[in-house]
């Protein structure tokens, strides 16, 4: 069944949700997510969005922790158009009925403002420790406000539609057209058309082994982006958040580096600190350093975790700072006012993904991204924390703005699109094959292509993907799709697109560090590794 809009939005996170808003102003607009609504990325980040709302603070000072965080790789003006604009966005999201944490002296109306890794002020404002959560849930209700915002749960975007694959004469301007999407309580695909399409689907860190993503984090986007000819940039930057709670009982649980701000400390078991060695701001430094001196600390050590101490504080302090955190490691027996908490670094924030402009525009006519999904310059090779939901409202709503540009000039498409076509597929009863494919595609990633690389583990890697690869394409074609299997496909593509970019960069910078190449290389490789799949 063919469903026809002005937009279409693939994701339901901050990124999706705040363009679909503002979209809605325009025209009709489908938002079709793989999950419920609030299921994203945006709802489990804990420490919150970094912006100047201070009088302390200043933009020279965001900009210049954003740009040495980045290691040599950021775009400049898009740096200073995100933080410069990022305040009237923070306006806007308290405007939709975001709450925000205030100081005690709640009579000033003054904002408690954090603190994290690689920031020099505090800057980060927050709801409690679950900002995620509250940004999403006003988001979801603005959006469920608007008559023209149409919500498609449970719907699992397959492929995008573009002209070039679809016209005759290949020379013509290709342009996305809409989506494939595949309706999960109905078991049938439906095909979503659509003026302008918006990629806002997350990030990729289930491609990991351990990772403090969500479970509907495969790359779904890049992966679609990919197959479907988008420019896809960076890829090999994929950040490791430091402090992964470790514990056999525990799915995916970060501690925010907003604990670090306030005052913990790294420790190994023995009870030693170890990050002085490393970085001169310590267990402040930015997350590449942190996460990379653990990796190293426990490979001389063989200890599984290290341990993460803010026992110093009162626990009265800490229930109010971080009452989810601190009731989270509860259930796991762990008081925080009183034992340190053992961690591990974990896949956390994928820095590249699909290249786009100023205005969020991707080298495919008609498809925009935002949000994670997106590389937007912004954070170079190594977010700083908490800049990420910062970026999300800001690209979503210069896509918006360009859009406004756009949309008097763009005319009907008559281009045919084939309803989908399942090609003779049948049930399949080898859900084995799925299972132990996933689990060795994340097994291989985090051996071979984690926090440190080397151009024999990348070969090794890009062999076995390759292989995994072949077969799941060969088994998504000869059987009918579920959840499972999309997105073993996905993560396969994005596998397949992160070794291939950090083959590409014959150096270390900011997240990619190869022990053939240790040295940063501002001769040769300050630029962005860019790869497309050509169509022909």
């Amino acid at each position: 069944m063919e469903k026809e809009y002005d937009f279409l939005v693939l994701g339901s996170g901050i990124a999706g949700l705040s363009f679909a808003i503002k979209a809605a102003e325009l025209g009709s607009v489908a938002v079709v997510t793989k999950k419920e609504e609030v299921e994203s990325n945006t709802n489990y980040a804990q420490g919150g969005i970094a912006a100047v709302t201070d009088d302390d603070d200043n933009f020279e000072s965001h900009i210049n922790d954003t740009l040495k965080s980045g290691a040599g790789l950021c775009r400049e003006d898009v740096v200073n158009f995100v933080i410069t604009e990022g305040p009237e966005r923070i306006r806007e999201l308290i405007e939709w009925g975001v709450h925000f944490t205030k100081t005690k002296d709640s009579k000033s109306g003054a904002y408690d403002l954090g603190r994290e890794g690689g920031h020099s002020r505090r800057r980060v404002l927050h709801a409690e420790d679950i900002t995620g959560r509250e940004v999403e849930r006003a988001l979801v209700e603005k959006a469920a406000s608007k008559k023209n915002i149409t919500i498609y749960e449970n719907f699992f975007s397959i492929d995008l539609i573009c002209r070039s694959k679809l016209a005759v004469h290949k020379e013509e301007e290709n342009r996305c057209l809409g989506a494939y999407a595949f309706d999960v309580d109905k078991n049938v695909v439906h095909t979503f058309r659509a003026k302008f399409v918006m990629l806002a689907t997350g990030g990729s860190g289930k491609v990991y082994l351990i990772t403090t993503n969500p479970d509907i984090a495969t790359g779904d986007g890049v992966a679609m982006a990919y197959r479907a000819g988008a420019e896809i940039a960076n890829m090999e930057f994929m950040q490791f958040h430091p402090t992964c709670l470790y514990h056999p009982d525990a799915k995916s649980f970060l501690i925010s580096e907003a604990v670090r701000g306030e005052g913990a400390v790294l420790k190994l078991k023995d009870g030693s600190t170890f990050m002085e060695r490393y970085h001169s701001m310590g267990a402040l430094a930015p997350r590449d350093v942190v996460a990379k001196a653990i990796d190293t600390e426990l490979k001389k050590s063989g200890d599984e975790y290290v341990l993460l101490d803010i026992t110093q504080m009162s626990k009265e302090f800490l229930v109010k700072r971080f009452p989810y955190i601190y009731n989270r490691c509860l259930e796991f027996g762990i008081d925080m006012a009183v034992d340190p908490i053992p961690v591990v670094p974990a896949a956390h924030y994928q820095c590249g993904g699909v290249l786009v402009n100023p205005s969020g525009e991707t080298s495919i006519n008609g498809l925009f991204a935002c949000g994670e999904v997106a590389c937007t310059g912004l954070h170079g090779a190594n977010r700083l924390a908490s800049n990420s939901l910062l970026e999300a409202l800001v690209f979503a709503h210069r896509a918006f703005e360009k859009i406004c540009q756009l949309l008097p000039a763009v005319e009907e498409d008559s281009t045919p699109i084939p309803p989908w076509d399942p090609k003779g597929a049948t049930e399949s009863d080898e859900s084995i094959v799925v299972s132990h494919n996933w689990d060795e595609i994340r097994m291989c990633m985090w051996n071979y292509v984690g926090i440190v690389r080397s151009d024999k583990r990348l070969e090794r890697a890009k062999r076995r993907i390759n292989l995994i690869a072949r077969e799941i394409e060969e088994y998504y074609w000869n059987f009918t799709i579920t959840t499972n299997l999309l997105e073993l496909r996905n993560i396969a593509t994005v596998a397949g697109v992160i070794i291939e970019c950090s083959r590409l960069r014959k150096e270390s910078r900011g997240l990619h560090y190869n022990l053939d190449y240790p040295e940063r290389d501002d001769v040769n490789w300050i630029k962005d590794t860019v790869i497309r799949k050509d169509w022909g």
